[in-house]
């Protein structure tokens, strides 16, 4: 079996698959969210139709869908995302691009952690040029790459229900949309059914009521509570492109993270959060003085200097979940999930579309296999547990040290706790440690790595020799 930091790297993979070759008729995706829209693509390689069916109106333009809450909120696209979205839509970086995304600037961008402000995270080579948009923006670019592709269409309608034959998956149940309100319900066959219905999937349920076992669920509670602005850019005010400041907990220090981006349409987004009974309102009064008062000085001038467009919009995610579809038994075949359908995460982590990305690489993967579509799609969830739990591991390790998060603890927490924050604090003065760093936090590597010899020798010495530098000289005699 190979190490999962080695199937991290063959998914996470820039080259392009070479081998594309039909091996079902007709795939069907519920939902065109990121995850779906890249597992539509994926699909158009090996389906001869893919039908993507989708509750939401396609013609939306940049603006938030009703189906994506938090759409409204800073969504990050990480390096590793933005390389998937590369490899899956060639030239997709320049198109964005061209239609007006923001491409940071090295000088307008800052990272403050307990509000210390850190060394700007290193480029990495083969990850191409950050884009910074906002989602509603970067979901419809993509909506419009895949939606051109010839097989690919989509057909707006909610999603029923799954159709079960024997032991697979046959084809979907939706009612239309876009047609008189009592439409029958339509059914649609498929060789292989994709659920990207977001954390809210229903698919559990679907497979509870047709006899099968729900995948377990596991949840992290994390009371996560933010708010987010739009503001005209203004250099007067201003020169940042892309802002991050995150306070860790401690005795003095209540957790918060907060950031700005520089995106689309010359304008400002700018989150900020907090924790449990930590809850930024709707009011612009109260936002401007918690910009001002619980983050770096910048969040404060733009809040209180800049133009608000709209209204200040409010969140809040209870916890990180996982679905453990890799866990069951028994499981029918001609069905997947993708995305937050399998799990998602703390979003001030950015990992969200990244690993909705990554996902669609894994669906490659085991599609280029030539599988058996009548037999369950275990190894298609073997290579997603991969990135699950790489991402999983991540952020939940960050969660535990909030203090109202009292688990559930991974076996070894504690150690891998400690080695984490001590490769995190020599990231900050070591340019080497503040890439391997990076390469973590960005996807572009499994979190495997950072316990590799090579790396906690180099943590350590850089401690001791930190420590001898700050050790008082003792008078001689």
């Amino acid at each position: 079996m190979p190490s999962a930091s080695r199937v991290f790297a063959e998914l996470s993979t820039s080259r392009r698959p070479t081998d594309p070759r039909p091996i079902m008729g007709r795939a069907v995706v519920l939902g065109a969210s990121m995850a779906g829209l890249l597992a539509a693509r994926v699909l158009s390689d090996h389906a001869d139709e893919v039908v993507v069916i989708e509750r939401d109106a396609s013609d939306t333009g940049y603006e938030p869908r009703p189906g994506v809450p938090q759409g409204s909120q800073v969504h990050a696209l990480l390096p590793a995302g933005q390389v998937q979205l590369e490899r899956w839509l060639p030239g997709f970086a320049e198109e964005v691009i061209a239609a007006g995304a923001v491409v940071p600037q090295e000088s307008g961008t800052r990272m403050y952690i307990n509000d210390a402000l850190m060394p700007p995270p290193p480029r990495i080579e083969g990850s191409g040029v950050a884009l910074v948009t906002t989602r509603p923006f970067l979901e419809a670019m993509v909506r419009r790459r895949v939606t051109a592709i010839d097989n690919i269409r989509i057909v707006h309608g909610r999603a029923e229900g799954v159709i079960f034959t024997g032991d697979r998956a046959t084809g979907v149940r939706y009612l239309p949309t876009d047609e008189s309100a009592d439409a029958a319900p339509v059914t649609q066959t498929a060789d292989l059914v994709v659920d990207a219905m977001g954390r809210s999937s229903r698919l559990s349920d679907w497979l509870e009521e047709n006899g099968w076992d729900r995948p377990p669920l596991r949840r992290m509670p994390i009371k996560l509570n933010y708010a987010t602005a739009m503001f005209r850019r203004d250099e007067r005010i201003s020169d940042v492109g892309v802002v991050v400041s995150q306070t860790r907990p401690a005795e003095d220090r209540v957790a918060r993270i907060a950031g700005i981006n520089s995106v689309e349409g010359d304008r400002w987004i700018m989150l900020i959060s907090g924790y449990a009974d930590d809850r930024p309102s709707r009011d612009p009064a109260d936002f401007a003085a918690r910009c001002r008062r619980d983050f770096p000085s910048v969040f404060g001038d733009i809040a209180e200097q800049a133009e608000m467009l709209g209204d200040v919009i409010t969140y809040h995610q209870a916890d990180s979940r996982r679905r453990e579809f890799h866990e069951l038994t028994r499981f029918p075949a001609g069905l997947v999930a993708i995305g937050d359908a399998v799990a998602s995460f703390n979003p001030v982590y950015g990992q969200g579309m990244t690993s909705a990305a990554l996902h669609a690489s894994c669906l490659s993967a085991y599609l280029r296999g030539e599988p058996r579509l009548d037999e369950p799609a275990r190894e298609y969830f073997e290579k997603v547990r991969v990135i699950v739990d790489a991402a999983w591991q991540v952020s939940t390790i960050a969660d535990l040290a909030l203090p109202h998060v009292d688990g559930p603890y991974p076996r070894g927490y504690k150690l891998v706790s400690k080695l984490g924050d001590m490769v995190l604090a020599m990231s900050a003065t070591d340019p080497e440690m503040n890439r391997r760093m990076s390469l973590v936090t960005t996807m572009l590597a499994h979190p495997s790595s950072l316990g590799r010899p090579s790396t906690l020798l180099r943590a350590i010495r850089l401690r001791l020799v930190s420590g001898l530098r700050r050790r008082p000289a003792t008078a001689a005699g």
